[in-house]
């Protein structure tokens, strides 16, 4: 395999700014025309643009039965780099820049294989992985393009072993309406918004305590990241505001347990609950990991129980199909300052990704 290859075409990639937010990408965009160049003709592409940044790109040649998914989208770039965060920089035994590990890194080995005349190979590369209000996968399933496929591989950073499990994602707005007046009142015990949020909060908080088996469990992971309102220390609060997430476990239900934090809040409290994203755990409801596991065992794939982290493989999970998670690079080394992937890793995914075509002939 040359190494060089693969760097020459992950430094194409990172160079295209693809952050979200904000997502200021088309079906014309660049990081699409080098992908289209690194398949060639010998590739059927299609382009579905879904709009406001959303985009289905796809790639198949011949009858593939494994699908690899990508997606292109990364987090903004941040402060605090120690060099052009959109340029491929080479140090030693890493690469670094924005969305080597997190998951360009992937694309550009996947695209590399592409490039060496495979058969059979398939390839759906995304745009809004990033971020609450995702629908390209949503979108690609449901043109039924998917039924052709008897495994699904998502290149998330896995450190090159093969995941069958991961938590689910449940992210929830919740916005509390008091009635205002003066601190002096006594009706401000209860009508406070502020009071009722937290009343609520410690009562969530013990229903995802609840969810704990022992004290080393982490339960369903639940976290209050943001809390807001009211105006004054003088002034009862007329509005409270929380952004919260909860992970939940294989197995259980992102629809089930908002329910029970939904039931935490005081007798008579006015509450409206938002919901910018639910992503299922993997395997989704009504699945399970076998077939995954026993593509693993056929094609040699190192593996692993699971991780904490969620990805679109609970989407393709949901919709019916074997999905796993294999990718290079450590999920520690996506989203920060100075990101970067280990050139071992990107040529350890070339090999294991190469095995995993080849079964496919």
């Amino acid at each position: 395999m040359s190494l060089q290859a693969v760097l020459e075409r992950l430094a194409q990639l990172v160079t295209c700014d693809t952050q979200n937010p904000p997502r200021q990408i088309d079906g014309d965009a660049e990081i699409f025309h080098h992908c289209r160049n690194a398949v060639g003709d010998r590739f059927q592409v299609r382009t579905w643009d879904h709009g406001e940044g959303h985009v289905s790109w796809y790639a198949v040649r011949g009858k593939p039965k494994i699908l690899f998914n990508v997606h292109l989208d990364t987090v903004p770039v941040g402060g605090g780099w120690a060099f052009d965060p959109l340029q491929l920089n080479l140090i030693e035994d890493r690469a670094y820049g924005r969305g080597v590990c997190d998951i360009k890194g992937a694309a550009a080995v996947l695209l590399t294989l592409a490039q060496q005349g495979a058969s059979n190979f398939a390839l759906l590369f995304t745009s809004d992985e990033e971020g609450a209000g995702g629908c390209c996968v949503e979108r690609f399933l449901q043109t039924g393009e998917a039924e052709r496929f008897e495994q699904v591989v998502v290149a998330e950073p896995t450190d090159c072993e093969a995941v069958l499990a991961h938590r689910g994602f449940l992210s929830v707005k919740t916005r509390f309406a008091g009635l205002p007046g003066h601190s002096s009142d006594a009706r401000a015990l209860g009508d406070n918004a502020n009071h009722q949020m937290a009343r609520w909060a410690a009562a969530a908080l013990e229903v995802a305590r609840g969810h704990k088996t022992s004290e080393q469990d982490p339960g369903s992971c639940m976290n209050i990241g943001v809390m807001s309102g009211g105006s004054k220390s003088n002034v009862i609060a007329g509005d409270a505001f929380v952004h919260w997430s909860a992970r939940l476990r294989p197995g259980e239900s992102n629809e089930d347990f908002l329910r029970s934090i939904q039931a935490c809040a005081p007798p008579g409290a006015r509450v409206e609950w938002d919901i910018p994203f639910t992503g299922e755990p993997l395997p989704a409801r009504g699945q399970d990991s076998a077939a995954a596991a026993k593509f693993c065992a056929r094609t040699g794939l190192p593996g692993r129980t699971s991780v904490d982290f969620w990805t679109e493989a609970s989407l393709f999970s949901a919709a019916g199909l074997p999905a796993l998670v294999f990718g290079p690079g450590s999920i520690v080394q996506a989203h920060v300052t100075d990101e970067w992937v280990a050139l071992a890793q990107l040529e350890r995914a070339f090999a294991l990704y190469g095995q995993l075509v080849k079964s496919d002939e």
